[in-house]
């Protein structure tokens, strides 16, 4: 949860988690739908589903435990770290991380916080990513023989509270006297960030319609791609780089009057920015969508607790314009009532 998300965010969340499910076998044995729903709004969605195939694989072909394995040979932290590294999700940081602080390995944890604060330590002055291999290094120098686990954890606390991204507290830090960064003037320049790009906007197109038990129609996204296995609206041009999504009607899941809402909505991704334009239909059936013969849709109540962040701005903006002669509460809110 606390890759790309900051703590904050994250601590309610978690807190979700551990209770619904507090054990390993109980998150594998959980339905991934209900997984997605408790993840939605939290964003990066590939991390739940390879969170919940991971909870999978160490429940069925693991035991039920987490272990590294132990050989008491020299080349043990390497296997250790092969080992975790075959869990989906779990790349040479999330490794590291488990090694050193479940299993006591002398293992290399670097997250944005120590590369921060060993950039500016040691005085790494080359840009980001090309500065990693320095700071591993740096990092490695570092590690003590005894309690490994502890020194992550310290230096992730250490940068968060002290040297912070913006206004450091170097007055009166532990390390002033042999930090190069400080020593140089130069604290608040490290890490050096590669130059940012403008984000390219692309545009899509999505299909709210409502019907007269004031069900919406969803569909659950593929696995691939943004937004994976997440419920939503029918949309176009979504996974598409293309720049112009044709905004006629040939990508509706179904044939009804549907009507093009006056202003498009904006939401900002990693990578791009998103124009979304939204058609509107009220229709007084349950159409069939289907597509080879396959149901690719479901209509249901709508409750925009389920619905990633992006498809909760649609619904926001769609519910206005569907709902204005008729009354029909989202479940969420009327759940809150």
């Amino acid at each position: 949860m606390l890759q790309q998300t900051v703590v904050a965010t994250v601590i309610p969340y978690f807190l979700d988690f551990t209770r619904r499910w507090p054990t390993v076998d109980s998150l594998a044995a959980a339905p991934i739908d209900d997984l997605l729903a408790a993840w939605a709004g939290l964003g990066y969605y590939a991390r739940a589903r390879n969170l919940h195939k991971a909870a999978v694989m160490v429940a069925e072909e693991w035991g039920g435990e987490f272990f590294c394995p132990d050989d008491s040979s020299p080349d043990n932290i390497a296997n250790c770290d092969s080992h975790l590294r075959l869990l989906p999700g779990v790349g040479p940081y999330t490794a590291g991380a488990i090694g050193a602080i479940a299993f006591g390995q002398q293992t290399v944890v670097v997250d944005g916080n120590i590369e921060r604060l060993l950039s500016r330590y040691f005085g790494i002055d080359i840009p980001i990513p090309a500065a990693k291999t320095r700071i591993g290094a740096a990092y490695q120098s570092l590690l003590p023989v005894n309690r490994p686990s502890d020194l992550p954890q310290a230096l992730m606390d250490f940068a968060s509270a002290v040297c912070t991204p913006k206004r450091p507290q170097c007055k009166g830090c532990c390390l002033a006297g042999s930090c190069v960064a400080l020593a140089n003037d130069i604290v608040e320049t490290l890490p050096v960030k590669p130059l940012k790009t403008k984000k390219p906007m692309r545009r899509a197109v999505f299909f709210v319609a409502v019907n007269q038990h004031g069900e919406v129609f969803l569909h659950r996204r593929p696995e691939k791609g943004l937004l994976g296995c997440m419920l939503g609206f029918p949309e176009n041009g979504l996974s598409s780089k293309a720049i112009e999504p044709s905004l006629d009607q040939n990508a509706a899941p179904f044939a009804a009057e549907w009507i093009l809402l006056s202003e498009p909505i904006f939401h900002v991704f990693t990578h791009f920015t998103l124009e979304a334009y939204i058609y509107l239909a009220n229709v007084d059936s349950q159409p069939d969508a289907s597509l080879g013969g396959m149901t690719i849709g479901q209509w249901r109540k709508p409750c925009s607790a389920d619905l990633p962040s992006l498809m909760r701005k649609i619904w926001a903006a769609a519910r206005p314009q569907l709902f204005r002669d008729k009354l029909v509460e989202d479940e969420a809110g009327s759940a809150a009532r």
